[in-house]
């Protein structure tokens, strides 16, 4: 597909991870479906007030057993999904215990596929990343470092092939509008060749901001949820969304109240397009 890039960004195209532990599915499923969630989950700290930012800001530096119980329970939340975008996750280092966790969820959750994006390399004491675990085998996938402040990047993946393929894009975006803008230029760039679109993750606004108000207000993407998922103890923002294109069709979506981060997980089923076939599950062989 041809790119018409107003920055000089490095892309990487990329293969995924095969997890070779995965088992595959006993249980039938529907293949119409696809289930999709996005999770911040603030390297498996958890935050229950404003002042944990301050009395457990050691834990973003010390490896402490609760990480280890809260990536248990993500991954067993994560298992009944097919996609699933992960933000603040550690590519392995001195607070994660020098476990990559999005291959640690992949394991966890029994995903074939998964990628790591390391955005800040801050050597032995953090790696900062966002992960993308996938049922369905990308045809394709691109790391896309994102314009503005050093430290923020996009996954895209494409399931299936034709025009009925699916572009699903797992982001991470700036605190700050100016910056956010040139990344939602930059998202709406990658994908503007994709008849349906899925846009996951952390977007650090609300949801008017990013249909109405944004690069991406001529792409004719939705957000099927609005409730609030940040903070995850007392949520009154909704800064995490999963945006899809108007011609896909929503089966079911929701915030999770499922408080081990400091944003809540946001979950969509998806119906795919009628002249997609069906995919098939596939697996690494064992």
């Amino acid at each position: 597909m041809p790119r018409r890039f107003s920055q000089e960004r490095s892309i990487i195209s990329c293969d995924a991870n095969h997890n070779l532990q995965c088992i595959p599915d006993v249980l039938s499923r529907n293949e119409r479906h696809i289930r999709l969630l996005s999770f911040n989950i603030q390297v498996g700290i958890s935050t229950s007030a404003y002042r944990h930012y301050v009395t457990r800001s050691w834990k973003h530096i010390l490896p402490h057993q609760e990480r280890y119980r809260n990536l248990e329970k993500i991954g067993f939340l994560l298992s009944d999904y097919d996609i699933v975008a992960l933000q603040e996750a550690d590519g392995g280092s001195l607070r994660s215990g020098n476990i990559n966790q999005v291959q640690q969820l992949a394991k966890l959750g029994n995903f074939p596929y998964w990628y790591q994006q390391r955005n800040r390399n801050l050597g032995p004491f953090a790696q900062h990343s966002n992960g993308l675990l996938s049922r369905l085998e990308p045809q394709k996938l691109e790391d896309h470092p994102l314009p503005g402040p050093a430290g923020r990047g996009a996954i895209l993946a494409q399931i299936g092939q034709g025009p009925d393929a699916i572009a699903v894009v797992s982001m991470h975006l700036a605190l700050g509008a100016r910056a956010r803008n040139r990344q939602l230029g930059y998202i709406h760039e990658i994908v503007s060749d994709y008849q349906h679109v899925v846009l996951m993750g952390d977007m650090n606004t609300q949801a008017d901001n990013l249909l109405i108000n944004s690069p991406l207000s001529s792409l004719n993407l939705r957000a099927a949820q609005t409730d609030a998922t940040f903070p995850s103890w007392k949520p009154q923002r909704c800064l995490d969304h999963i945006l899809i294109s108007s011609e896909l069709e929503v089966a079911n979506m929701s915030v999770l109240p499922i408080p081990i981060s400091d944003h809540l997980p946001v979950s969509m089923d998806i119906v795919l397009p009628s002249l997609t076939p069906a995919p098939i599950y596939q697996f690494p062989q064992q």
